[in-house]
Order: C-alpha cells, then sequence, then structure tokens
C-alpha cells in the first residue's frame, strides 16, 4: 500500500521541505489549489516515511495525516485538489488529465502538476497573469521580454497568448529544464512549436541579450532586491516591471526598494498573503 501525507505547510517552506521529502524517498508533492490548500507527499508501496519528529527542522510545518491505499487508488489521489480554474478575465488553466469542455472565450493552458513552480495555482502567478492582462489592455504588453526565475514558462506563454513577442525565459534550476519543455509542448496548440525562447541559467548568462522593454520577476523579495542593481542595466526608461513572490506584510519594504533602484511603482495587486507589483523604470 502507498502512504500519503497530509501537511500544513507555510509558502516559504514549500520548497525546501518538498526537496528533503523527496531525499527522504518521496515520489510526489504539491500543493492544493483551493483552500485550506494542504500540502501532500506520497510515498512508495511499503516505505515507512521519514521519522515525523524530523519536521521540528521546519519552522510551522506540522503533519495532519498519514493515510495508506491501495495501488489502484494511486493516480486518483495523486490528482486530488487540483481541477480546471479560471485566472483573471482571459486565462483558463487545465491539468493535462482533464478532459471536459473548454471555454470559447479564454485561453486555455494545460499544466502538469508537479512539474515546476508555476502551475497557475498559486497567488503570485494569478496576480502577474492579472497585471499582463492589463498591461495587454492598454497596448503596453510589448517585447523583448525578459521572464526571471521561470520555473514552467507560463506567464512568458501567458504574455505571449496576449500578444508579446520576444519573450526568454530562464531559471536557475535545472529541474526547470525538462519542464518548460514539457509545458511548451503540452501548449503547442496555442503558442507555436516555440512561443518564448528559454534556457537554464543566471542573470549574467550571455544568452540574456539587453535592452529589454518589460521584465517578469515572479520570485521571492530577496532574490528581487538582490538582483534589481543588473535588472535597471537590462532595461531603458520607461520600460516596466512586474514583481511578485511578495508577502503582503513586506509590501512597503518591496516598495522601497524598487522606487530607490529606479523602478516608480505605478499598481499594486494583492491576493491572500500575497502582492504583485508593477514599476516603471525612470531617469
Amino acid at each position: 500500500m502507498h502512504l500519503r501525507w497530509r501537511l500544513e505547510v507555510p509558502d516559504l517552506a514549500e520548497d525546501p521541505l518538498g526537496d528533503w521529502l523527496q531525499a527522504q524517498g518521496a515520489t510526489a508533492t504539491y500543493r492544493e489549489a483551493d483552500p485550506p490548500n494542504a500540502f501532500y507527499a506520497y510515498f512508495p508501496p511499503g516505505a515507512k516515511g521519514p521519522d515525523p519528529a524530523s519536521l521540528a527542522a521546519f519552522p510551522g510545518v506540522a503533519l495532519q495525516a498519514a493515510e495508506r491505499f491501495q495501488d489502484e487508488d494511486w493516480l486518483a489521489k495523486s490528482r486530488e485538489g487540483f481541477g480546471s480554474f479560471a485566472v483573471a478575465s482571459r486565462f483558463f488553466i487545465r491539468p493535462l488529465w482533464d478532459e471536459g469542455a473548454l471555454p470559447i472565450d479564454r485561453f486555455a493552458i494545460t499544466v502538469n502538476p508537479g512539474l515546476a513552480f508555476g502551475t497557475g495555482g498559486h497567488e503570485t502567478t494569478r496576480l502577474c497573469m492579472e497585471l499582463l492582462e492589463q498591461m495587454a489592455r492598454e497596448g503596453r504588453l510589448k517585447g523583448p521580454i525578459l521572464d526571471i526565475g521561470a520555473g514552467t514558462g507560463i506567464l512568458s506563454l501567458a504574455a505571449y497568448l496576449l500578444g508579446a513577442r520576444g519573450i526568454t525565459a530562464f531559471d536557475l534550476d535545472p529541474d526547470c529544464g525538462p519542464a518548460m519543455l514539457e509545458f511548451i509542448q503540452m501548449n503547442e496548440g496555442l503558442g507555436g512549436s516555440a512561443p518564448f525562447d528559454h534556457f537554464i541559467g543566471h542573470l549574467e548568462d550571455a544568452r540574456v541579450r539587453p535592452p529589454y522593454r518589460g521584465l517578469l520577476a515572479n520570485i521571492l523579495l530577496e532574490t528581487i532586491q538582490d538582483l534589481l542593481p543588473r535588472m535597471t542595466e537590462l532595461v531603458q526608461a520607461g520600460a516596466w516591471l512586474i514583481a511578485s513572490g511578495i508577502l503582503a506584510e513586506r509590501q512597503d519594504e518591496a516598495l522601497v526598494s524598487l522606487a530607490a533602484s529606479g523602478f516608480r511603482p505605478s499598481k499594486v495587486l494583492t491576493e491572500g498573503m500575497w502582492v504583485a507589483i508593477l514599476a516603471e523604470r525612470v531617469g
């Protein structure tokens, strides 16, 4: 029988906990898209799982339940908690196993939950997609665009579908390389074979070719702050930045950091405990 853990996991602990669980033998982890946003870890048949006391190393993490189930329940249980849902006014996110009818007035984006960050289920991704829509309506969503810490590349595809071109996405995580390839393949009918260029690397990579007219940075605030000096070198006056991965309680800190680096904040969107900020390069 398989073993499934249901846990309470703060957002900031999700990545390190997921890495640790996989090192302990977990074969899959995922978070529910809908409240209460429970976090699940699956272990193969016969596995005892790690010592629950070890979770004390992760502040705020708590094991809520440990269940065993038969092999035939594996696929259904691994898909629990992730159904199709609408994002903003133009997008419809559906997992790859959903064969239901699609809305005719939205872009239907297929995702594989668990591939990498960027399935549309997190508040920060949804906030960024809403800001991209607003930019498109205002005629400001123009390339070239650099997607920093892109995960699967879902924001790059969203920008492409809204009319942007000349998009490059990159991430430091080696797992995001195959994840971006699979994501593009799953959505070939929407964006063509290559709606955006992509690579695994960093902001100093030779494949980063400024100047850019737009930057996407759905990453942690600390990382945004570290990269802001380089971001300012990649754009000219009038370029825009959509920054998220920012806790609402740190909104003021983020606004000050952006302004001090020459990015004038012009709009803030909030969902739950997260914010996304649209800013414009000045000077």
